[in-house]
């Protein structure tokens, strides 16, 4: 079987002026029985060297302007099934075209465009293989493809984000390339952009199965870290520190990435164990001179 937008390991059937006909490798116990085998061209500038019959090669399979299958030796950027963020690099009356590592751009036909697609600008794409057109193409309407819940996140998981569009609400986003989720604008304590990865933890799962996220861990074992944490920094800077519950916030996240408000919790917290001392300008472990 040949997997279409994949990577496939398949076998030279037969040589050809123009190139290789590629085909999935037969068992043994096969051969005897007849069987239908779908084959891919291969062209021979696509590779350095000749190929023998009956050799293996790795190649990723697309298809051409006419829905033929093609090989190539390259491996794109985005494979059937995946959600990446790619650069548009022209548009049509019919759709808009992305840069994606190969020497054909994949085409989002209008019809599966969320927004007008800008040339020069980058998206978050979803690629898949459109039986109808018989085409690998792609698509920014990620709610066609992606489940906007999961029976196997649980609040407190620790996931990958990928921001692909914002609302009044906050920031959406897919969780682990997978699901479709939602950071609230109160929960963006730090900047967030179109097409930025960011490590999130699942806050909230829904009755309705839609999943909110945060961009830090609130529990006990997060507040643990973070107080750890600023105790570590503070020994390893001579038992003083000059971010306190009075820095800029931007500059509190580039130090612990973490909120300003997550901060002086864990400020007030070791406070309260008498592990340290809070000035105005500066905070003191208490066990140094």
């Amino acid at each position: 079987m040949i997997n279409i937008g994949k990577i496939n390991t398949l076998q030279v059937a037969e040589v050809y002026p123009f190139g290789y006909a590629l085909a999935p490798e037969i068992a043994d116990d096969q051969v005897s029985e007849p069987t239908e085998v779908t084959t891919v061209t291969l062209p021979h500038d696509a590779i350095e060297g000749e190929l023998a019959i009956g050799q293996r090669i790795e190649v990723f399979v697309g298809t051409d302007q006419r829905g033929d299958l093609v090989a190539t030796t390259k491996t794109p950027e985005i494979l059937a099934g995946e959600t990446k963020v790619l650069k548009a690099v022209s548009g049509t009356h019919f759709g808009a075209f992305f840069e994606w590592g190969l020497d054909n751009d994949l085409l989002v036909p209008k019809d599966y465009q969320e927004a007008p697609i800008n040339p020069g600008m980058y998206y978050v794409v979803h690629a898949f293989y459109d039986k109808k057109t018989q085409r690998l193409i792609g698509s920014t309407k990620l709610h066609y493809f992606l489940k906007e819940g999961s029976a196997y996140l649980n609040e407190g998981d620790s996931v990958e984000c990928l921001v692909y569009a914002q609302s009044d609400l906050g920031f959406k986003v897919v969780i682990n390339g997978e699901y479709l989720g939602l950071i609230f604008h109160s929960d963006a304590f730090k900047p967030l952009k179109i097409g930025q990865s960011t490590p999130g933890v699942i806050k909230n799962v829904r009755s309705d199965g839609k999943i909110d996220v945060v961009l830090q861990r609130d529990d006990k074992t997060g507040r643990d870290e973070l107080q750890q944490a600023i105790l570590d920094d503070l020994e390893a800077h001579g038992g003083i520190s000059t971010l306190t519950d009075k820095s800029p916030p931007d500059a509190i996240y580039q130090h612990f990435n973490v909120s300003k408000n997550a901060y002086k919790k864990a400020l007030g917290a070791l406070f309260k164990q008498k592990k340290i001392t809070i000035k105005p300008d500066a905070i003191r472990l208490n066990d140094k001179p």
